[in-house]
């Protein structure tokens, strides 16, 4: 609820599936602005749990392992190490990071599914699903993939489209086939638990509709009042599958819980983990309770979702329902979901491998995961999609980050290092426009906490680069490199105020950009770090030592940048070739022949002399061919493929053995050899060399 005074604060990012890294689209999304909305949090000294955990279950995971050629276990142990290796050495500041196949998840989902079961909120019905003829099994949504019937694309899943977003049902699917085989699924009988979101759509006009029209983001709301408005329909609780958590019922073997059902709770059972005393030392001093059931059960608990757009019907409608159902949780207060990320003007595809993965990021910029998290935030999909570019990607590192942010750390630490012997120097008598920097300084930790506060992540990362620009011009206006020879009292106290302002940047740049404020906080020996420290002048005590432990960003090279977009081009040449040799179905071999029949074959090399569309017919060309023995014609289908124009001087094999053949009114004397590619298009059969007319092809 919008103004509601709160005691603690319990932010969750969404679970990341465990079939796969975690790219820029995710952090962009889901875990930059999260790990920003917590860190300011404990800054201001305020109680905080952060849990995050791989999602281990659902039709994704399987569908890996199946392609990996290993089990299920052997895929979400490998990337949920994986994530959470990545996630730790980015810096994202989790208080716990666990995953859903831990026991206390299982007893956790299954103790609100039987709370269901036993208060009546759960219906069990037979229904027709689809299932797989050939594999004979069930098929969950992921399992089932055809047409989108919103955007037509033809590899939609069963529950959403990839590529327009849409929530769909496999119901909903054109031309549905199956993910397992590829064979038409038929309708079989079965029977699930159901939640009757019909039931709760008066309880949501006035949770969703009436309380946060004012505080959720538009896009969020809009969804869901779409969803709402549209009327809400029974949704099955259980699937038919082998793998996920066992449904706690007798006679129900071989179904399991639905992963929308149990992804949500993991938040629940991580918060249960990070309590239990079997969980090492916590690492952060803001949590201030002792017990799980004090950050989701009572009211003076603010909950905050980070979300992916994709999610938000799941999160805002589906997990709300099964918490009030249950009736001890709390709800949600905000669910602030950004939209997509997409990559050099394409949709980010795990399928397709376009990406740039968080683990090999690292890899090829071990020193920078700050440059990433300021690029994001910069161009995070707050209210739009959103693109990453390489080349943008250097142009903020080398032109904000070094030329802004860092350029002002340097040059006031040098100066100071140079003139001052790395000593802070005197604060001495004020003019006019140190005055007004004091009164700017001041306004700017407020500044930056609303718009944090508010979710506006990219204003707040704005405003913090101001302050920079702030110090920049401070430093530039008063010159304090030639003042020196004059004035060096003047310059004592230009340095003092500058390298104020630098503190200011370590304290209030520890959301945005935690390696570097800590490098800073290095440079000037700064220890206690709390934001309400910032936009004050005290911080720094005259005389004490700082240290220049050098610059704090470096230009990023066109070479650097040439060598990620090349590796992103091979990636696309890569999935061309993929693709067409997915599409590509070689005809059944001809008839078996002898040796002897193959030495009657006479192949040459011939070059093109002139080419000519033949009148009456789209499909021939007429070619005067060169085969070093005599000039001849050929007649040949290729017009629809090619103009006269692209086949003059091109060198071909042509059978010229051949009986002549009357087409058109016509002799054709041989045949040019050509082959035809995935897409239909026909192309010739060439030397690679050139070699002379007539040389026989063997």
């Amino acid at each position: 609820m919008p103004n509601k005074a709160y005691k603690r604060h319990l932010v969750t990012a969404a679970l990341p599936y465990a079939n796969g890294p975690v790219h820029i689209g995710h952090l962009a999304g889901v875990y930059v602005p999260a790990d920003i909305y917590v860190r300011y949090r404990r800054l201001k000294g305020e109680d905080v749990v952060f849990v995050c955990g791989s999602d281990e279950h659902g039709v994704p995971v399987t569908i890996r392992a199946e392609k990996e050629g290993i089990t299920v276990q052997e895929v979400v142990d490998k990337y949920h190490n994986q994530i959470k290796k990545s996630f730790a050495d980015f810096g994202i500041a989790f208080d716990i990071y666990s995953r859903t196949s831990n026991q206390i998840h299982h007893e956790t989902s299954q103790e609100i599914f039987k709370k269901l079961i036993d208060n009546q909120t759960l219906i069990s019905q037979n229904s027709a699903q689809y299932f797989d003829p050939i594999k004979e099994k069930f098929l969950a949504d992921r399992y089932i993939v055809g047409e989108c019937p919103v955007c037509h694309n033809p590899n939609a899943y069963g529950d959403q489209c990839e590529k327009c977003g849409s929530t769909l049902t496999p119901d909903m699917l054109i031309n549905p086939r199956s993910a397992l085989s590829e064979a038409t699924p038929i309708k079989k009988d079965t029977s699930h638990w159901y939640l009757p979101l019909d039931k709760y759509e008066d309880w949501l006009k006035e949770w969703i509709l009436e309380n946060h029209k004012e505080d959720w983001k538009n896009n969020v709301y809009g969804q869901c009042k779409s969803w709402i408005d549209g009327g809400l329909q029974p949704r099955p609780m259980t699937r038919d599958l082998d793998w996920g958590i066992k449904v706690p019922l007798p006679d129900s073997e071989g179904k399991v819980l639905y992963v929308w059902f149990d992804a949500p709770i993991g938040y629940i059972s991580a918060t249960k983990e990070y309590f239990s005393p079997q969980t090492p030392g916590r690492g952060f001093k803001s949590v201030k309770s002792n017990d799980w059931e004090t950050y989701w059960q009572s009211e003076d608990t603010k909950l905050v979702h980070f979300i992916g757009k994709d999610n938000i019907v799941f999160h805002c409608i589906i997990f709300p329902v099964i918490l009030h159902a249950e009736g001890s949780y709390i709800l949600p207060d905000n669910v602030p979901a950004n939209e997509f990320l997409n990559l050099e003007g394409d949709k980010i595809s795990t399928s397709r491998n376009w990406a740039v993965w968080l683990h090999e990021y690292l890899e090829a910029f071990p020193d920078k995961q700050d440059v990433l998290r300021y690029v994001l935030c910069a161009n995070a999909p707050e209210t739009k999609d959103n693109d990453f570019t390489w080349k943008d990607f250097q142009a903020r590192n080398n032109n904000e980050l070094v030329a802004v942010l860092g350029n002002f750390v340097n040059r006031a630490v040098t100066l100071t290092e140079r003139n001052f012997e790395s000593k802070i120097p005197e604060l001495g008598e004020l003019q006019t426009i140190d005055n007004q920097l004091i009164s700017d300084l001041k306004e700017f930790p407020a500044k930056i906490g609303e718009s944090i506060e508010n979710y506006r992540f990219r204003e707040a990362l704005g405003y913090y680069l101001d302050l920079a620009r702030v110090g920049n011009k401070y430093l530039q206006d008063n010159e304090p490199w030639k003042v020196i020879k004059e004035d060096k009292n003047r310059v004592a106290t230009v340095l003092h105020l500058s390298l104020q302002i630098v503190a200011n940047l370590a304290i209030l740049g520890e959301p945005f950009l935690p390696h570097s404020a800590e490098k800073i906080r290095k440079m000037l020996n700064l220890n206690e770090l709390a934001w309400n420290f910032g936009g004050k002048i005290d911080l720094l005590k005259p005389n004490a030592e700082i240290q220049n432990t050098g610059l704090l960003f470096e230009k990023i090279e066109d070479s650097v940048i040439e060598a990620q977009i090349q590796k992103l081009l091979d990636t696309k040449k890569n999935n061309e070739v993929a693709q067409a040799t997915a599409k590509f179905k070689p005809m059944e071999q001809k008839e078996e022949i002898t040796y002897d029949d193959f030495t009657k074959i006479d192949i040459r090399i011939a070059t093109v002399l002139t080419a000519e569309n033949v009148k009456g017919s789209k499909k021939l060309l007429k070619l005067s061919l060169d085969t070093g023995i005599d000039q001849r014609t050929v007649l040949s289908g290729i017009a629809e493929h090619f103009t006269p124009e692209q086949v003059v001087g091109k060198q071909v094999c042509v059978l010229i053995n051949l009986a002549p053949r009357k087409m058109m009114g016509m002799e054709s004397q041989g045949m040019v050899l050509l082959a035809e590619n995935a897409d239909g298009k026909l192309v010739f059969v060439t030397p690679t060399d050139l070699v002379s007319n007539g040389v026989v092809v063997k």
